[in-house]
C-alpha cells in the first residue's frame, strides 16, 4: 500500500447522529484516499446509509465533523457536498427522463452563448468527452428515459467528473447490473481510481468487495467494529464482524433423502406456459415441503414466469394449477384464493406501501378477516402483526411505525409476514435477499427452510447462485424464455447451471459424446388430461372463477 498517499482526502473524525432515541451512527471514524477503492460493509441497520447522507450533505453530524485535505467541512446541504468535491451515486439514480443525457449532466451548468441560450453544440462536445474519458459508448442527445440503471450510473458518474469530484460514493452500485454491466463500471472505476480518485463503495457483495477495494471498513449497530487491508481479510472474518456472531451455515437446508419431494403431492403444476416475446412452453411441478430453484441470467423470462403464475400479467398459452385446481388466468384474487402467495422483487415498489405503518402493511391481505361490521379492529390487527413479528423476527421500533423507517432486510420480512398471514400451500419468492446483509439473508433462509419442512412448496427466484446451490432441491434454469433445464440437488453445480442458463449445455453434453439432458416434463408428477384445453377458457376445476 505504498503508493496510497499519507494524508487521507476525506476524513470522518469522530461523527454521530441520531434521529430521535435511536442512534444511527455513534463515534464512527475512518479515511479515505486518493486512488484508492474503499470498502463499506455491515448489515442492515448497521449505519451505513445514514453515513453516505452524511457525505451527501443530505444529513448533518450531531457531534464529530469532516475533514477535506486536512481542514474542517462543514455541510450543509447537497451543493456544499458537490462544491467540496463529493459526488455520491446511488443504487437507482434519479434523471430527468425528458431531458437529454448531456442536459441531465449538466443542469443548471449549461454552457451559453450570446443572450444566455444554451450552446447545445458546446454541451454535447463536453458529454462526448466525459464519455471518452470514461471509456463507454453514450450518445449524449438521446433522452435519458429508457436508460438501464447501468446506463443511468454511468451518466450520474460523467455528471460527477464535470463538476471535478474527488470523491465518489457508490452506493450499492451493482445490485441491479448483470454481470456484464458490472464488468464495465468496474473498469470506470479503476480508471477513476488510477486518476486519483477516493472510492467509497458500499457494498453487500463481498466477491466484488475483495475484487475492487483495497481496504474494508466494517460497522455494526452504527459503530465502527475495523479498518483492515483488503488483503488481510477473508469472507469469514467480515462475517464475524459485520454479525458480531458466528453464522455457521448461510445456507440452513438440509440435504432431502433421494425422491422424497417427489413421493410428495405436486401442488404447483405449470403446463405449457407461454407469452409472445417473454417466454414460451414453460412446464414444471413443485411439490409439497420442496423449494425448486428458478434460475438464469437477467433477461431470461424468470420474472415474467412467476408474474404471471399469480396473475400479475396474463399469458397466451398453458395451464397452471395449485392443488389440482386449474387458475383463472390474470386474476391475482384467485390466485390467492387458491393458496397461491408472491414475494415479489422489488418490495419497496411492489411488495410494501411504503407510507403506512409496519402493522398495516403486514396484515393487508387479512384485513377482511380482521373487520367486524364493517370495522377494522386494531386492536386484532396489531396483535396479528405482532405475532407474525416475533414469528420472523422483525426489527422495528413501533408497530405503528411506517415501514419505510425498517432496513431493507426487515421490509422482507414485513412481506414475508404479509403473505405467510394468507396460510398459503404455495410460497412463490422472487429474489428473496437481494440489498440485504449475510445475517438477515441467512433469517430468511431459515424461515423458508421451516417453511418447506411444514410442507408448504417453494418456488423461489435467484440470481445468486451460491443461494440457488444452497437452498434448492432442484434447480431449474432458464435461458431465453425456455427452460433449458432440470438439475436435482446432487448434481447442480455452478457450472453445470451456468452452462445450461447460457444456452450451451446441449452443445457441451455433445462434445463429451453423452446426449444432452432432457429439460423438465411438463407431466412430471401430473394426472394428464388428453382432452383438457391448453390454452385460457375457465374450465369445471377453475379457482376463483
Amino acid at each position: 500500500m505504498s503508493d496510497v498517499p499519507r494524508t487521507p482526502l476525506l476524513r470522518l473524525a469522530a461523527v454521530s447522529k441520531s434521529f430521535g432515541a435511536v442512534a444511527a451512527v455513534a463515534d464512527v471514524s475512518f479515511a479515505l484516499h486518493g486512488g484508492e477503492a474503499h470498502a463499506l460493509v455491515g448489515e442492515n441497520g448497521a449505519g451505513k446509509s445514514t453515513l453516505v447522507k452524511l457525505l451527501a450533505g443530505v444529513h448533518q453530524p450531531d457531534t464529530g465533523g469532516l475533514e477535506i485535505d486536512g481542514r474542517p467541512l462543514r455541510l450543509a446541504g447537497p451543493a456544499d457536498a458537490r462544491a467540496a468535491g463529493i459526488a455520491v451515486i446511488y443504487q437507482e439514480p434519479t434523471l430527468f427522463p425528458d431531458l437529454s443525457v448531456a442536459e441531465n449532466i449538466f443542469m443548471g451548468r449549461q454552457p451559453t452563448r450570446g443572450l444566455r441560450r444554451i450552446d447545445r453544440a458546446a454541451l454535447h462536445e463536453a458529454a462526448a468527452g466525459l464519455f471518452t474519458r470514461l471509456g463507454v459508448a453514450l450518445d449524449p442527445r438521446r433522452p435519458a428515459r429508457g436508460l438501464s440503471i447501468a446506463d443511468q450510473q454511468l451518466v450520474e458518474i460523467a455528471k460527477a467528473l464535470s463538476v471535478e469530484a474527488r470523491v465518489l460514493v457508490m452506493d450499492e452500485p451493482t445490485a441491479a447490473l448483470s454481470g456484464h454491466e458490472v464488468t464495465r463500471l468496474f473498469a470506470v472505476v479503476r480508471a477513476l481510481r488510477a486518476q486519483g480518485a477516493a472510492i467509497l463503495f458500499v457494498s453487500h457483495r463481498f466477491d466484488e468487495v475483495f475484487d475492487l477495494c483495497q481496504r474494508i471498513t466494517v460497522l455494526r449497530d452504527g459503530r465502527w467494529v475495523s479498518t483492515d487491508p483488503a488483503a488481510a481479510l477473508d469472507v469469514d472474518t467480515l462475517v464475524r464482524r459485520m454479525v458480531g456472531r458466528e453464522v455457521d451455515t448461510l445456507y440452513a437446508r438440509p440435504e432431502q433423502p433421494p425422491g422424497g419431494s417427489a413421493r410428495a403431492e405436486p401442488v404447483l403444476e405449470v403446463e405449457g406456459l407461454g407469452r409472445a416475446g417473454d417466454f414460451e412452453d414453460v412446464g414444471f411441478t413443485v411439490h409439497a415441503g420442496e423449494i425448486v430453484a428458478l434460475a438464469g441470467l437477467v433477461g431470461a423470462g424468470r420474472s415474467e414466469v412467476v408474474r404471471s403464475l399469480f396473475g400479475v400479467d396474463r399469458y397466451d398459452t398453458g395451464v397452471v394449477r395449485v392443488a389440482g385446481r386449474r387458475l383463472r388466468p390474470g386474476s391475482p384474487a384467485a390466485a390467492m384464493a387458491a393458496g397461491l402467495a408472491l414475494v415479489p422483487e422489488d418490495r419497496r415498489q411492489q411488495g410494501l406501501v411504503m407510507e403506512m405503518s409496519v402493522e398495516r402493511n403486514a396484515t393487508l391481505t387479512r384485513l377482511r378477516s380482521l373487520t367486524r361490521l364493517g370495522l377494522l379492529s386494531g386492536r386484532r390487527e396489531r396483535g396479528t402483526a405482532r405475532a407474525w413479528a416475533e414469528r420472523l423476527q422483525v426489527r422495528y421500533g413501533r408497530l405503528g411505525d411506517a415501514v419505510a423507517t425498517l432496513s431493507g432486510g426487515n421490509q422482507q420480512k414485513v412481506v414475508l409476514a404479509k403473505w405467510l398471514a394468507t396460510s398459503p400451500r404455495v410460497l412463490v419468492v422472487d429474489e428473496p435477499t437481494r440489498g440485504i446483509d449475510v445475517g438477515t439473508k441467512a433469517e430468511v433462509h431459515r424461515i423458508m427452510t421451516r417453511l418447506a419442512g411444514e410442507g408448504m412448496a417453494v418456488l423461489m427466484v435467484s440470481s445468486d447462485l451460491p443461494e440457488v446451490l444452497g437452498m434448492a432441491d432442484r434447480v431449474l434454469v432458464m435461458h431465453e424464455g425456455r427452460l433449458t433445464a432440470e438439475l436435482p440437488r446432487g448434481q447442480a453445480t455452478e457450472e453445470s447451471v451456468m452452462f445450461a442458463a447460457t444456452g450451451q449445455r446441449a452443445a457441451r453434453a455433445t462434445e463429451h459424446g453423452t446426449d444432452p439432458a432432457p429439460g423438465p416434463d411438463p407431466g412430471q408428477g401430473q394426472d394428464a388430461d388428453p382432452d383438457a384445453d391448453p390454452g385460457q377458457g375457465p374450465d369445471t376445476g377453475e379457482a376463483g372463477a
